[in-house]
C-alpha cells in the first residue's frame, strides 16, 4: 500500500490551485526547489508520474487528478473529524455513559436529556438503568461515566476515586389507602402510622431508607409486604394492604396513575385519592432521600461531563418543592 503523505498532497494540491511551482511556494511559504522535492518524494512514493513539461510551465497529469480526487475525500474527513473533536473539546460533542437508578431516570436523567438534545444535539447521552448501590461499582470499571445514586449507598466524600455532587433532597410522601381512617387527619405524621401494616422492600436501599426513618420517628415498622416495584407498591396500598412511604420523584413517572402529583410542581397535593390512593406530604416529620450524582475523580472537568451535571441540576432544581414547609435543607 503506497504512503499517503498528507503533507506532499496538500502541496500537491496546491500546485493544482495556483498553478505554477513559484506560485505555490509563495503560498505554502516554501521555496520552488522545495516544493519539486516534496512533489518528487511523493511521485516515487506512489509509483506514478504526477507533473509534466507544458512549455515553460508544468500541469498535473491523469494520474495526479485520480489522486487528488481521492485526497479530497480525505481531506474533507479531517476537517470534520476537526470539528468534531472541537466539539468534544468544548463539550458540545461526544458521548457520556450515565448510569441511574429506576425513579431517577424519569425524574432528572430524561428531563437532562431533553434539554441537552435542544442546547448540545451532538452530545450523546447514554442511560443505563443500575441499582443505586451497583452504580459505584460501574463507575470504578469504567462501564459508565456518571453514576446517580442514593447517599446511603455512596462512598463517602472522603473516597479518593469518586467526586460527588447532591443533586437533590428528595421529599417522601406517605401513601395510604383512600378511605384509611387517616387519610383526611390534619397534620399527620409519621408516628400516628406505627401500628400500620407497612409495604416496603425485602432489602436493599428502600428498606433501609424506610426503617431509618420510621426510626427516627421513635418506631420499628411492620413489614406486611416486600414490594420494590412503584406500581405494585401503589396498588397494594390501594386495595387497603398498608401504607408506604414513596419519594417525590416517583410521581414523575405517574406512579399509580397519579398524575396530578407530579413532583415537578414542586408540592405533593395532599388527600389526593388518585387510584384509592391518598397521598399525604409529612410536614412536620419532612422525611427525605438524598440523590447524589458522581463522576471518577479528576473527570468532572471534562466539558461533555460537566453539560450532562449541569443539566442534571438543572433538572433536579425543578423537583425541588416549592411548599417551604416540605423545603429539604
Amino acid at each position: 500500500m503506497a504512503d499517503w503523505d498528507l503533507k506532499k498532497l496538500h502541496i500537491l494540491r496546491t500546485l493544482q490551485e495556483r498553478g505554477t511551482v513559484t506560485a505555490t511556494a509563495e503560498a505554502l511559504h516554501m521555496t520552488p526547489s522545495a516544493v519539486s522535492q516534496q512533489l518528487t518524494g511523493l511521485a516515487r512514493t506512489l509509483g506514478v508520474t504526477l507533473l509534466e513539461a507544458h512549455g515553460r510551465r508544468v500541469r498535473l497529469t491523469d494520474a495526479a487528478q485520480l489522486v487528488l480526487r481521492h485526497a479530497e475525500a480525505v481531506f474533507a474527513e479531517l476537517e470534520r473529524a476537526d470539528a468534531e473533536l472541537l466539539g468534544h473539546l468544548r463539550g458540545e460533542a461526544g458521548r457520556v455513559r450515565v448510569g441511574a437508578f429506576a425513579t431517577a431516570i424519569p425524574a432528572l436523567v430524561v428531563p437532562a436529556v431533553q434539554e441537552l438534545r435542544r442546547s448540545h444535539p451532538g452530545l450523546s447521552v447514554a442511560v443505563r438503568e443500575t441499582e443505586a448501590e451497583a452504580a459505584y461499582e460501574l463507575l470504578a470499571h469504567g462501564s459508565v461515566d456518571l453514576a446517580l445514586s442514593l447517599a446511603a449507598h455512596a462512598p463517602t466524600p472522603r473516597d479518593p476515586r469518586f467526586s460527588r455532587v447532591e443533586l437533590l433532597a428528595d421529599p417522601l410522601d406517605v401513601a395510604l389507602p383512600a378511605g384509611h381512617r387517616l387519610a383526611a387527619a390534619p397534620e399527620l405524621r409519621l408516628a400516628d402510622l406505627a401500628d400500620e401494616p407497612w409495604i416496603f422492600g425485602s432489602s436493599g436501599p428502600w428498606s433501609q431508607i424506610t426503617t431509618t426513618v420510621c426510626e427516627s420517628a421513635g418506631f420499628v415498622p411492620e413489614q406486611a409486604h416486600a414490594a420494590a416495584d412503584w406500581s405494585a407498591i401503589w396498588a397494594m396500598v390501594a386495595a387497603g394492604m398498608g401504607v408506604a412511604l414513596v419519594p417525590r420523584m416517583a410521581m414523575a413517572g405517574g406512579v399509580g396513575g397519579a398524575g396530578e402529583s407530579r413532583a415537578g410542581e414542586g408540592r405533593v397535593r395532599e388527600e389526593a385519592a388518585a387510584g384509592g390512593v391518598a397521598l399525604r406530604v409529612l410536614r412536620a416529620d419532612r422525611p427525605r432521600r438524598h440523590v447524589i450524582a458522581a463522576v471518577r475523580r479528576g473527570a468532572e472537568g471534562a466539558p461533555g461531563l460537566a453539560r450532562v451535571l449541569a443539566a442534571l441540576r438543572q433538572a433536579a432544581a425543578a423537583q425541588a418543592p416549592e411548599d417551604p414547609t416540605v423545603q429539604s435543607s
